[in-house]
C-alpha cells in the first residue's frame, strides 16, 4: 500500500509540474515573445545601434581642434649674428569663438535623443507587428479547430444518411418480395377455377393490369420506393462532397498556419519552423474610456513627435553654432628656433635658442557662405515644423481608423455570437427532423455552412478587436 501511495504521489507531482510549465509557456506567452522581439529583432537592434553611434558624436564635437606642430630643419645652417639657425619648430592651437563648442555639443546631444526616440518607435512598431501576427495565428488555429469540429459533425450526418439509405433499401426489398407473393397467390386462385374460363379470366386480368400500369395518372409503389432510395443515396453523395470541400479548407488553413508562424518567428529573428504557443481564447475586455476620444494632448509623448521636437531643437543649436562660426577663430602658439654657435661671432647671445610666442586670428571675410548656411538651417527648421504638423494629422487619422475598427469589431462580436446561438439551435432541430425523415438534407447542409461561417466570423471579430486594441496602444506609445 505504501508503494502504491508513493507512486500516486509522484504521478500527481509530475502532472502538477507539467501544468505549471505549460502555463508559463502559454499563459503568458505574449509577454515572453515581446521580450524576445525587443532583444533580437533586427529593426530594433538597428535603431539601438544608430542611437549608440549618435552618442559617440558628442565627444567628437565637444573637443578643441587638434594642435598643429610644424618642424623645419635647415640643410645648410642659416648664419645669424648670434649664431647659425639649424631648425625651426612651431606649435599652434586654434580656439573657436566662445559658445561654438557648447552649441555643437548641444546639437549632437539632441540628435542622439532623436535617435533614441526613433529606437523607441521601432520597438513600439515591432511590438504591434508581433501582437498582430500572434492574433492572426490564433484566428487560423481557432478556424482549424472549428473546421475539425464541423468535420466530425458532417461525418456523423454521413453515417446517419448511410443508415437511412440502408434501411430504405431493406424496406424496398421486403415490399418487393411481398408484391411477388401476392401475384403468385392471384394466379393460383384463378387457375383453380379450371378450364377455358379460368384461362380467359387470367388473360383478361392480365390485360387489365397492364392497362392500369400504363396509366400515367396512377403511381406505382415500386417506383416510389426507387425514388426514396435514390434520394437517400443522393444525400450520401451530397454530404461526401461537403466533407471533401471541408477537408480542402482544413488543408489550406494548415498551410496558412505555417506561413503565419514563419512570419512570427521572423519578427523574433529565430528559426522559421520553431513552434509558437497561442492561447486557447482571447480576452475581450474593453479599453479604458480615456482611449475612446481623440485630442492633441494624447500624442505629446509619441516618440515620432518627440523625435521631431528634438530635431527642431538641434537645428536651433546648429543655427547658433553657425552664427558663431562666422566670427574669428583665435590661435595661440609658440615658435622655437634652434641656434648653433658661430665661431666667428663675438655676441653674448651666440648659440642661444630663440623662443617666440605667437598669436593668430582667422579673418572670415567671405560672408556669403555663412549667411547661406544659416538660411539653410532656417528652411530645415521650417520643414521640420511642417513635418511635425503632418505627423500629428496622420496620427489623428490613424487613431480614428483604429477606433472605428475597435467599435466595428465589438458590434460584430455581439452579432455573430447571437447568430451562432440561433443557428446552432435551428441546426439541432433540423438534425432531429432529418433523423426522423421529416426534413431534407439541403436545409441541414445550408445551416451547417452558416454555422461554420458564423463561428469563423466571430473569431475574426475577436481577432480584429484585440488587434485594434494593440493598434490604439501603439498610437498611444504604450509599451508592455
Amino acid at each position: 500500500m505504501e508503494i502504491k501511495w508513493i507512486k500516486r504521489t509522484i504521478i500527481l507531482i509530475s502532472i502538477l509540474m507539467i501544468s505549471v510549465v505549460g502555463y508559463c509557456q502559454t499563459g503568458d506567452s505574449m509577454n515572453y515573445y515581446l521580450e524576445i522581439a525587443a532583444k533580437n529583432n533586427p529593426k530594433v537592434m538597428q535603431r539601438f545601434n544608430e542611437y549608440q553611434a549618435a552618442l559617440q558624436k558628442v565627444p567628437q564635437v565637444s573637443s578643441l581642434p587638434d594642435p598643429q606642430l610644424e618642424m623645419g630643419v635647415f640643410l645648410s645652417p642659416m648664419e645669424l649674428i648670434g649664431g647659425s639657425q639649424v631648425a625651426d619648430i612651431k606649435l599652434m592651437q586654434m580656439f573657436p569663438w566662445f559658445g561654438v563648442i557648447k552649441n555643437a555639443k548641444d546639437e549632437m546631444s539632441l540628435m542622439a535623443k532623436a535617435k533614441y526616440e526613433a529606437f523607441i518607435d521601432a520597438k513600439l512598431q515591432v511590438f504591434y507587428e508581433v501582437q498582430s501576427i500572434w492574433f492572426d495565428l490564433y484566428k487560423v488555429r481557432r478556424n482549424l479547430a472549428i473546421s475539425e469540429g464541423n468535420m466530425e459533425l458532417l461525418k456523423s450526418i454521413e453515417r446517419l444518411s448511410i443508415g437511412k439509405f440502408k434501411s430504405g433499401s431493406t424496406n424496398n426489398a421486403s415490399s418487393s418480395g411481398s408484391s411477388k407473393m401476392s401475384g403468385i397467390g392471384i394466379a393460383s386462385s384463378s387457375g383453380s377455377g379450371g378450364g377455358m374460363s379460368g384461362s380467359m379470366n387470367g388473360i383478361s386480368a392480365g390485360s387489365n393490369a397492364s392497362a392500369i400500369s400504363s396509366n400515367k395518372g396512377v403511381s406505382v409503389p415500386k417506383n416510389s420506393s426507387m425514388s426514396s432510395g435514390s434520394s437517400s443515396l443522393a444525400d450520401v453523395y451530397r454530404i461526401q462532397i461537403e466533407i471533401s470541400d471541408l477537408e480542402n479548407s482544413i488543408a489550406l488553413l494548415k498551410n496558412e498556419e505555417q506561413i503565419i508562424r514563419a512570419r512570427f518567428n521572423s519578427q523574433l529573428n529565430r528559426s522559421l519552423t520553431l513552434p509558437v504557443s497561442v492561447s486557447d481564447s482571447l480576452s475581450v475586455e474593453p479599453l479604458a474610456i480615456s482611449y475612446l476620444s481623440v485630442s492633441d494632448s494624447m500624442f505629446i509623448q509619441h516618440p515620432m513627435l518627440t523625435m521631431l521636437k528634438y530635431d527642431q531643437q538641434s537645428i536651433g543649436a546648429r543655427k547658433k553654432m553657425q552664427k558663431q562660426m562666422g566670427l574669428p577663430m583665435i590661435g595661440v602658439g609658440l615658435n622655437y628656433s634652434v641656434i648653433a654657435k658661430n665661431s666667428m661671432s663675438t655676441s653674448h647671445m651666440n648659440g642661444d635658442d630663440m623662443i617666440m610666442p605667437m598669436l593668430s586670428i582667422s579673418l572670415p571675410i567671405y560672408r556669403k557662405k555663412y549667411s547661406s548656411i544659416q538660411t539653410e538651417s532656417t528652411y530645415l527648421k521650417t520643414a521640420l515644423e511642417n513635418n511635425y504638423q503632418a505627423t500629428v494629422n496622420a496620427l489623428k487619422t490613424e487613431y480614428y481608423e483604429a477606433l472605428q475598427l475597435y467599435f466595428d469589431a465589438q458590434r460584430r462580436m455581439r452579432l455573430y455570437q447571437n447568430q451562432s446561438q440561433l443557428t446552432r439551435k435551428s441546426f439541432d432541430i433540423l438534425l432531429k427532423s432529418y433523423a426522423a425523415s421529416a426534413t431534407g438534407l439541403t436545409e441541414i447542409v445550408q445551416l451547417q455552412q452558416q454555422l461554420l461561417d458564423y463561428e469563423m466570423r466571430q473569431e475574426a471579430a475577436k481577432t480584429d478587436f484585440n488587434k485594434s486594441k494593440a493598434w490604439i496602444e501603439r498610437l498611444n506609445a504604450t509599451l508592455r
